[in-house]
């Protein structure tokens, strides 16, 4: 371990002096808001709000939740079957940017491979709504490649672009090698047309299969994947033992995991840093001793007016909401709010309110408005 990861990781008090850009620490801020408990979940992984103000929640057991702004419950029918176990199951659920029109949301999961494999998929069907909520007409329309063994670092974030695109996460399953390795679309971005065909322009488009999908590569474990208010994709993924990385996402980028990283593993054996290997986009800012990222947005609402242009990320082991300021195209961590629970998912409501998912057996939907307000 070098002398510099020693001093982050054993004198964290350090990383309050470091420059804009570098590691953060972010001490637990004041809460400027209240906190209203609205229902409670088996192990919830994410959430989406429908145009009437409903939601949709996933249970990584393999549930799909539609869900009043009030906290009542109602199984989605027909979501197809998942490999549940460690950290896969039942992940990210997004709308179609057209769903108003054509009822389509998109669903990614683990399903199970051959000789106790497992990737990620991403499915997308139709919602319906009348009488019992179902899914219907499912298909796949991405896998994970190659499936391996093991439970860990499946990714699979989904958003949409403003001009109609599809951005997968996808993790490097704990192999390290395949974040590198073009042949497979572990431990990359990937981008696709809304029906999981391949754009034109994607930047590795000519060399064919997986690897066309290809959008940016290098990346660990990355569970936050969102748009910021100019267009540019963020993502943030957790680094080895430090080294949690916020990273503005840039077609045909290379992240350099694991040839570099701010972090160490675990068995304490140095990765060089980021600036040892200028070739390589390093991060925005990054967190050592980490935060666990599990999810980001980015803020616009009214209810909180200074947070606006903020991403907001959820954190796992740090039990915290964090706030990332902006500037062009730096990231510093601005306040962390002590949830005192692991936040797995973070978003944003129709009238500008935040909603946190809760980790675990247990886990809450909570409603975040001004501390100030008359509600």
């Amino acid at each position: 371990m070098t002398m510099r990861k020693t001093l982050l990781t054993f004198r964290p008090l350090l990383l309050a002096f470091m420059a804009f850009g570098g590691a953060c620490t972010g001490a637990s801020a004041e809460h400027p808001f209240k906190v209203s408990p609205i229902a409670k979940f088996s192990v919830p992984w994410a959430m989406t709000f429908l145009p009437d103000g409903r939601l949709l929640v996933t249970e990584k057991a393999g549930k799909l939740l539609l869900v009043t702004q009030g906290g009542e419950k109602t199984a989605v029918a027909g979501v197809p079957a998942v490999d549940y176990g460690g950290q896969g199951g039942l992940g990210d659920v997004v709308l179609h940017p057209d769903f108003a029109d054509n009822d389509l949301i998109y669903l990614s999961y683990v399903e199970a491979g051959s000789n106790n494999t497992r990737g990620a998929v991403v499915v997308r069907g139709q919602l319906s709504l009348a009488n019992e909520p179902t899914f219907s007409d499912s298909e796949t329309i991405w896998r994970q490649y190659p499936k391996v063994s093991g439970r860990g670092h499946y990714g699979y974030r989904l958003t949409f672009s403003d001009d109609g695109y599809l951005f997968v996460s996808s993790g490097e399953r704990q192999q390290f090698d395949p974040a590198q390795d073009m042949q497979a679309n572990l431990g990359k971005i990937l981008r696709l047309n809304d029906d999981g065909s391949v754009p034109n322009d994607n930047p590795f488009v000519d060399e064919g299969g997986v690897t066309a999908e290809i959008w940016s590569l290098g990346h660990r474990n990355p569970l936050g994947l969102a748009f910021d208010s100019a267009g540019r994709l963020w993502n943030n993924e957790m680094g080895p033992a430090g080294g949690d990385e916020l990273n503005l996402v840039k077609r045909g980028n290379n992240y350099g995991y694991p040839i570099v990283s701010n972090g160490d593993h675990y068995g304490g054996g140095d990765i060089p840093d980021h600036d040892t290997r200028p070739e390589f986009a390093a991060p925005a800012t990054w967190w050592t001793p980490v935060i666990s990222p599990s999810s980001l947005i980015f803020y616009d609402g009214d209810q909180f007016p200074e947070w606006a242009g903020n991403g907001l990320i959820g954190g796992l082991s740090s039990q915290a909401l964090i706030r990332v300021a902006l500037d062009g195209v730096a990231a510093q961590e601005v306040a962390r709010y002590d949830m005192g629970e692991r936040i797995r998912a973070v978003q944003q409501g129709p009238d500008g309110a935040v909603w946190l998912l809760e980790d675990g057996r247990g886990g809450r939907l909570l409603k975040l408005t001004p501390a100030d307000a008359n509600q």
